[in-house]
């Protein structure tokens, strides 16, 4: 890997915290009301439980509840944040973003705030944003949010969707962290020919073309599945290439949550075995731009993440987009340090 300039400086995550609404969704609450059942759910999809928002929670909410925990574990982690995205698909409004929602309620009133609408690749996106906007000077850290209330938008007698989608959130800081330590590249890319494969109505009633959207979320499962696990093994191998790395030097594999199936063909692709990735989506479902955050949240609180590790990260969303990125982890503060040594005071 080229080193980078001197002037250049290393920049990671240096905060982290995650939420998912108390309310779970067994595969079974979908039988009375289509034609499916939980065993055939789970057998397509790995997925056996998911959560649903609360009727009063909506976006801001649950992103403002993963920052909170992230400060929770580290009361300090918003110090000179200066930026908030959040990358989401199910905003509260247009208009006011929901980071300006999020920032106002954790203190950061006046930092800079946008959305990011990539849908699934949201918030590895936002990671590659965030990082530009530190080396441009704009900022000095940045609060990156990965927020969905998918229960709100989805047609819940939709077998196409119903059964895929859940809540939560997960919030980060993009900030220095020491030499050898941080992100090294990411890939990112989108194709609007793919639109009418994954897509949310808004203003237009169709899509360039005259495809013609639904006021909730429609999907072409069956598209979405081929694109995702192709664009999955190319980028993940065109960064690791762009890093100078191989398969062989990756530690854990960090997916989006969309399907076992789709994260089990792109780990064949890199030639590395199911031990070498995480998967929650058995619990949670598909939550968007929420997955990447939660699932690495859980590796790293349980352990199984340890500073130093080479971490792959790789997302595919609504565009249809698709991002991938190379990062080598620092565990150097309290909320990205395993849960026992968080319960016991121990800090890097």
């Amino acid at each position: 890997m080229t080193a980078p300039p001197a002037s250049r400086p290393n920049l990671g995550l240096i905060a982290l915290g995650t939420y998912v609404p108390d309310r779970i969704v067994p595969n079974s609450d979908f039988e009375a009301c289509m034609d499916t059942n939980a065993e055939w759910i789970e057998s397509r999809t790995g997925i056996r439980e998911r959560r649903f928002a609360a009727p009063e929670q909506y976006t801001s909410d649950v992103g403002v509840l993963a920052v909170r925990d992230m400060l929770a574990r580290d009361p300090q982690a918003l110090k000179d944040v200066d930026a908030v995205i959040c990358a989401t698909v199910s905003p509260d409004a247009l208009m006011p973003s929901t980071a300006a929602l999020i920032a106002m309620q954790v203190g950061l009133t006046g930092a800079a705030a946008f959305d990011l609408s990539t849908a699934c690749s949201g918030f590895v996106y936002g990671l590659s944003v965030a990082q530009g906007l530190i080396l441009a000077g704009t900022a000095r850290r940045v609060l990156v949010v990965g927020a969905e209330a998918l229960s709100k938008i989805v047609d819940q007698n939709d077998r196409n969707t119903a059964i895929l989608f859940g809540d939560g959130a997960g919030a980060a800081v993009v900030g220095p962290v020491p030499d050898g330590y941080g992100f090294q590249d990411f890939i990112m890319g989108a194709d609007g020919n793919g639109g009418s494969s994954l897509y949310l109505r808004c203003v237009a009633p169709t899509l360039p073309g005259g495809f013609q959207m639904g006021d909730s979320v429609g999907m072409n499962g069956r598209e979405v599945f081929k694109f995702a696990v192709r664009v999955l093994g190319d980028s993940g191998t065109q960064v690791l290439a762009k890093s100078g790395l191989s398969s062989a030097d990756v530690d854990w594999v960090i997916p989006h949550q969309a399907n076992v199936r789709i994260i089990e063909a792109a780990m064949e692709r890199f030639g590395l075995p199911m031990t070498k990735t995480i998967v929650n989506l058995d619990r949670y479902g598909n939550t968007s731009s929420a997955t990447v955050p939660l699932v690495l949240h859980e590796g790293v609180r349980d352990g199984r993440i340890k500073d130093g590790q080479q971490l792959l990260f790789i997302a595919f969303g609504g565009g249809l987009s698709w991002v991938a990125g190379t990062m080598k982890w620092w565990a150097g503060t309290p909320s990205l340090q395993p849960e026992q040594l968080q319960a016991a005071g121990v800090t890097g």
